[in-house]
């Protein structure tokens, strides 16, 4: 696999970040990400692999190595936004503290660590 390859798998990734953390992502969908189980966060997780499936198909056309990278990306994606939504909430944190705007990057980090990991699993894991 070339460098233009992963390069537009990763600026796939980062397109579909930006569209649904940033763009479609509804205010139900926040609000309940802080909270086990509940329909927002899990609309919210499933969004972000629908949306990961273009750049995997840059990546691979091997359906099982698609299906079981989506599945770690939403339960990886589900529980860090579950984590730090739970954590803001029962901490009192709002935008007007410097500890929220932290969390908030080191939930962004591991969402791209989550990208990185899966164009590496691809690369790394024969077909």
């Amino acid at each position: 696999m070339n460098a233009v390859t992963l390069l537009l798998a990763q600026l796939a990734f980062q397109v579909k970040h930006l569209v649904c953390d940033f763009i479609i992502q509804t205010r139900y969908q926040v609000d309940d990400k802080g909270f086990y189980g509940r329909a927002g966060g899990i609309m919210h997780a499933m969004w972000h692999i629908l949306f990961s499936i273009p750049a995997l198909l840059i990546l691979t056309r091997d359906a099982g190595m698609i299906a079981a990278l989506l599945l770690l990306e939403f339960l990886v994606h589900y529980h860090t936004d579950w984590m730090k939504a739970r954590t803001q909430r029962l901490r009192g944190w709002t935008q007007n503290d410097a500890i929220y705007w932290v969390a908030f990057g080191a939930d962004q980090f591991v969402h791209q660590l989550t990208y990185i990991a899966m164009i590496a699993l691809v690369l790394l894991v024969p077909a």
